[in-house]
């Protein structure tokens, strides 16, 4: 399995950037992908999942302003990101995982993962 992110970037507070991460070699039938990201000098932090069946979970700070998303005939994740925060700052990662009940933030789950893409945010 290969994780490709993209989108990251500069924005200022309140901006708004989608992410992608594109998948290879995926032929899983359920599993759960998911984002996380990891702010400098800070631990890993999950940000949201989504699994097979389309069902979702956020971290608190995230909830209402993030939207986890994924294209099944491109085998492509996506994270939309809006009323971005400084806070929002860190390197953001793709991450697959077998699907659980409930769906884990929990970077142990996870098998694969992508390289990362950074995200800044200006306040």
């Amino acid at each position: 399995v290969q994780l490709m992110e993209s989108g990251g970037g500069s924005v200022q507070a309140g901006g708004s950037l989608r992410l992608s991460c594109a998948a290879s070699g995926f032929t899983y039938s359920t599993y759960s992908m998911a984002w996380f990201r990891q702010a400098s000098g800070k631990e890993r932090e999950g940000v949201a999942v989504i699994d097979s069946d389309g069902r979702t979970a956020y971290v608190d700070s995230v909830k209402g302003r993030f939207t986890i998303s994924k294209d099944n005939a491109k085998n492509t994740l996506y994270l939309q990101m809006n009323s971005l925060k400084p806070e929002d700052t860190a390197m953001y990662y793709c991450a697959v995982g077998p699907r659980t009940v409930p769906a884990q933030l929990d970077a142990s789950w996870y098998n694969y993962w992508g390289q990362g893409t950074q995200v800044t945010v200006s306040s």
